[in-house]
C-alpha cells in the first residue's frame, strides 16, 4: 500500500483494491485456482509498464522475500504479464483460467463510472487535452503504437474503453460489463451533447 500513497493518475492503491475484490470474486464463479490470483491481482500494479523502466521486476523481488517455490513465482508473474491492454490489435489469446479472470477484474475496473473517473484522472496525469475535435481516435495495430499515444482522454474511449465489453474472457465478467459499457455509451453521448451546445437546441 505505501508504494502506491499519493497516486494521482488512476492506478492507486484502490484500483489494486477493486481488482482484487473482482477477481475473487469472478474466480470463484469461475473455479480458478484462488491462490495465484489473490497475489497476482495485489501486484499487478508493481512494474505497470506505464510507470517503470523496461525490466523492472519489483514483483519478483518481493514475492521471493515471501519465500515464495520458483514455480509460484512464475505463476503469479505469467498472469500479471497478461492484464495490460496492448492496442486494439493485439487480442489475448490462449490464456489460463487465472490469466483469463484478472485480466478481466483489471478490464471491468476500466469501464463505467469508475472507469470514466480514472481516465480522466489519468488524461490530467499525463497533462492531455480532454477533447480535441481535430484529432480522430486511432485503433493501433500493436502495443508499440499503443505505448506512444499522446491523444486526448476522449480518444481513449474509442480506443480502449469501448472495446472492453467484447473482450472480456469469462461468463461472469461479461455480464458485469454490459452495464457499465452501457454507461459509457451513456456519458459520450452527454457529454458531446454539451460540447455541441446549441442556444436554439436548448431553449427554455
Amino acid at each position: 500500500m505505501r508504494e502506491f500513497s499519493g497516486e494521482g493518475s488512476g492506478h492507486d492503491w484502490w484500483h489494486i483494491y477493486r481488482v482484487h475484490k473482482l477477481s475473487v470474486y469472478i474466480a470463484k464463479k469461475e473455479n480458478a485456482d484462488l491462490f495465484p490470483v489473490e497475489m497476482a491481482s495485489l501486484m499487478h500494479e508493481l512494474d505497470d509498464w506505464k510507470f517503470n523502466a523496461e525490466g523492472s521486476d519489483k514483483t519478483g523481488h518481493w514475492l521471493q522475500q515471501c519465500q515464495l517455490g520458483n514455480n509460484d513465482i512464475k505463476k503469479i508473474k505469467q498472469i500479471i504479464s497478461k492484464v495490460s491492454f496492448k492496442g486494439a490489435g493485439e487480442k489475448s489469446t490462449g490464456l489460463t483460467l487465472e490469466e483469463m479472470v484478472v485480466q478481466d477484474a483489471d478490464r471491468l475496473d476500466a469501464m463505467g463510472a469508475i472507469g470514466i473517473a480514472r481516465a480522466f484522472a489519468y488524461g490530467g496525469f499525463k497533462n492531455r487535452e480532454i477533447y480535441n475535435p481535430d484529432i480522430q481516435p486511432v485503433l493501433h495495430k500493436n502495443f508499440s503504437e499503443y505505448k506512444k499515444s499522446q491523444s486526448h482522454t476522449i480518444n481513449h474511449f474509442y480506443e480502449k474503453l469501448l472495446l472492453l465489453s467484447g473482450r472480456m474472457n469469462t461468463a461472469t465478467a461479461e455480464s458485469l460489463a454490459a452495464k457499465r459499457h452501457q454507461f459509457i455509451e451513456k456519458f459520450l453521448k452527454e457529454f458531446f451533447n454539451e460540447w455541441n451546445f446549441n442556444e436554439k437546441d436548448n431553449s427554455v
